[in-house]
């Protein structure tokens, strides 16, 4: 099976929010709102992509200063190509792109245990903010 991997900045709505439901993050991903998929899409400046036959197969979507902080906000591959070495490229590939850069992301609760695995560091130190209400 051959997939390519590129860089892509014109990522469609419809093709990405088909990449999230199909890997399971749809689930914590606004993907019943495609305006802000888009803006997801548009600020998003190191975007690496995994095809099959032209499908997009995986993904991973970052905000990046390319010299200190890559921060890694989408990380998906579509469920039956999982387990096949693609999620682990596409952070390879991210890297190569931004390599003075620590590539940073927030772990879905499933891949917690996938991180470590393939040499990333867990790091207790990190916060969420998700509301401005709940900044005392």
């Amino acid at each position: 099976m051959e997939i390519v991997y590129q860089q892509e900045q014109d990522l469609t709505v419809k093709d990405f929010t088909e990449l999230l439901i199909s890997s399971t993050l749809g689930e914590r991903r606004p993907v019943n709102e495609p305006e802000r998929i888009e803006e997801m899409l548009r600020h998003a400046n190191l975007t690496v992509t995994a095809r099959h036959n032209g499908k997009l197969v995986g993904v991973s979507r970052s905000l990046t200063d390319w010299v200190y902080a890559t921060y890694l906000s989408d990380l998906a591959v579509h469920i039956e190509y999982q387990h096949k070495g693609i999620g682990k490229e596409l952070i390879r590939r991210t890297k190569m792109l931004a390599p003075k850069s620590n590539v940073i992301l927030l772990s879905a609760p499933a891949a917690v245990d996938y991180y470590p695995k393939i040499g990333m560091t867990h790091h207790a130190h990190a916060f969420w903010l998700r509301d401005l209400k709940e900044l005392k």
